[in-house]
């Protein structure tokens, strides 16, 4: 049986990513700081389309969760703004980049290494927002995350998640010639658990949309809102070819 401390082994696939210039875990410049002071933002769940302005609370004075968000990317955007940011994230690296930022910019942020697949290490009802960029495909159990999000979000409280729709396990390295079946899952396949330790992959996971979306009704979650995105470049991108979804959804008052 492969072995099931992926987590843990994602972790480090993170950190030595970060060491070659991972694109998530390069944080915003200075100059970008200074534009978000001014009122110029943006911010991402999937890897080209921004979020739309009206999916969030007044941030302002907010507290808000980056979930598996770490990298100085978009703590630093809603902190700069007003919000009373937390970023929970298992990479050290990660991490890092976060409590760097803040010391250059000037805000306080709460940081916790913690693992997403147990329970959240906060009281119920805390956030006003949750921001989810793409990161469960990182892990094999969706559900037990949706059910963490709406227990530690207030009553009118929102989640933001950018979804991986599994489209892209299916092809090769260079999106030409279909080669994996899915569910994607290394944990069940010995081989493909292999393959993604020698190739550094980390361990992934394809989810289904009743996976994603349907998990987060069943947690409770009404869906507001959601539009999907490509991979940004690639064969797959150039065809113009879906790979996530971005959702929307409230906890009812």
């Amino acid at each position: 049986m492969a072995d099931q401390n992926y987590t843990e082994i994602n972790s480090k696939v993170f950190d030595r990513w970060n060491e070659e210039g991972w694109e998530w875990g390069i944080p915003i410049s200075p100059q970008a700081a200074e534009l978000v002071r001014k009122g110029e933002w943006s911010v991402l769940l999937t890897p080209t389309k921004p979020v739309p302005k009206d999916w969030f609370c007044p941030l302002s004075g907010a507290k808000i969760l980056g979930l598996a968000s770490g990298g100085g990317q978009q703590m630093p955007v809603f902190s700069i703004l007003g919000g009373k940011c937390t970023v929970l994230d298992y990479s050290e690296s990660q991490l890092k980049r976060e409590e760097e930022i803040a010391g250059r910019e000037g805000y306080s942020i709460e940081l916790v290494r913690a693992d997403m697949t147990k329970p959240l290490p906060f009281a119920d009802a805390v956030f006003d927002l949750i921001f989810h960029p793409v990161s469960n495909c990182y892990i094999k159990d969706v559900l037990s995350v949706w059910k963490e999000c709406f227990r530690v979000l207030r009553p009118g409280g929102i989640l933001l998640s950018g979804l991986d729709n599994g489209f892209n396990y299916l092809f090769d390295d260079d999106e030409l010639t279909v080669v994996n079946r899915l569910p994607f899952d290394p944990l069940s396949d010995e081989e493909l658990f292999r393959k993604s330790v020698e190739h550094d992959w980390g361990i992934q996971f394809s989810h289904t949309v009743e996976e994603q979306i349907g998990g987060q009704l069943k947690a409770g979650f009404r869906l507001t809102d959601i539009y999907e995105d490509t991979n940004g470049t690639g064969r797959l991108h150039e065809m113009g070819a879906p790979t996530f979804w971005a959702t929307r959804a409230v906890k009812p008052e």
